[in-house]
């Protein structure tokens, strides 16, 4: 059944596909692309390119059934824990095995579970990753609320006025501290990053908190925010994450994997915001911890290795 809607403020001056695909997640991209080429999905009564900015009033019209509709009043009602919330904002605690968001249809996701919180408090059911974490890396992530506040943050990452802390189990000893230039080039076909000098540009500063000879925990900024970066900078210098399957070594995760780690052990420990502007600018030097997952806690607390 067709569907009319009026974009929101908080979509102004968003891309006319990023809202579509905001508003419609569960539908293939073909689709979404398709009705925008052939003029089905229709921009004040008009043909509008998947690029041309969309202002706060206008009326879309698809083909396709309401949000709600096709959301099917959320399939996976499950929440997440919330470190940090306001009404422009959410920074949630993702558990591991656990994506981001959907990559096919009816698959449980964190922008879902937002969505689904959201609902229960009566609120306005909008919710966008600004940033990623991998299916099994847990920690921080933050979610905005309108895509004012997603503009702002995305454009704080790039200007690197919010950093980001990891903590990391990497099999070996690596050295006390160091940095880890090297260029990172990603394969789309395999979903891979490997170092190559064609790649773009990456930085990673790492710190030893608690050694050993078969394991670490590290503390790793990320200074850019490429795909894998932690996991393959880390695999480059030898130590690569435990339990990583795709950039670490089969034999060392056999041997922890009979220990019952079963993943890479990536933890997005904490966010730190620097000096802001805009709507957020209140949120300076604000800083948003998530406690270790039990997996790790117990490996850090056997060791005797201490957080920062």
């Amino acid at each position: 059944m067709a569907h009319k809607l009026t974009v929101s403020s908080s979509d102004d001056g968003r891309r006319f596909d990023k809202v579509l695909r905001s508003i419609w997640p569960g539908l293939p991209l073909s689709v979404v692309m398709k009705g925008i080429r052939t003029g089905s999905v229709r921009l004040d009564g008009k043909k509008a390119s998947c690029d041309v900015r969309v202002s706060a009033g206008q009326e879309i019209y698809v083909p396709w059934e309401s949000p709600r509709e096709a959301a099917g009043e959320y399939r996976y009602r499950r929440t997440l824990s919330v470190l940090f919330r306001d009404s422009r904002i959410w920074a949630v605690n993702k558990p591991e095995n656990l994506l981001v968001q959907p990559d096919r249809k009816d698959q449980d996701n964190v922008l879902d579970r937002v969505k689904y919180m959201l609902q229960l408090e009566g609120l306005e059911e909008r919710a966008y990753a600004v940033h990623r974490l991998d299916r099994n890396t847990t920690g921080v992530l933050l979610v905005a609320l309108s895509g004012v506040s997603l503009r702002i943050l995305q454009d704080a990452f790039r200007e690197r006025k919010i950093r980001k802390t990891y903590l990391a189990v990497v099999a070996g000893l690596p050295p006390k501290e160091g940095e880890i230039r090297a260029p990172l080039l990603k394969e789309p076909s395999s979903n891979t990053v490997r170092v190559d000098p064609a790649g773009k540009e990456a930085l990673t500063r790492f710190r030893l908190l608690g050694g050993g000879n078969d394991a670490s925990l590290v503390e790793i900024d990320l200074v850019t925010g490429r795909s894998h970066q932690a996991r393959v900078h880390m695999a480059s210098i030898g130590c690569p994450v435990l339990g990583d399957i795709r950039y670490g070594s089969e034999e060392t995760n056999g041997k922890w994997r009979k220990r019952g780690i079963r993943r890479p052990l990536l933890h997005s420990y904490r966010i730190l915001f620097g000096e802001l502007g805009g709507e957020i600018e209140d949120l300076s030097g604000m800083r948003i911890t998530a406690p270790l997952p039990a997996d790790m806690e117990s490996l850090c607390a056997s060791r005797g290795w201490r957080l920062p």
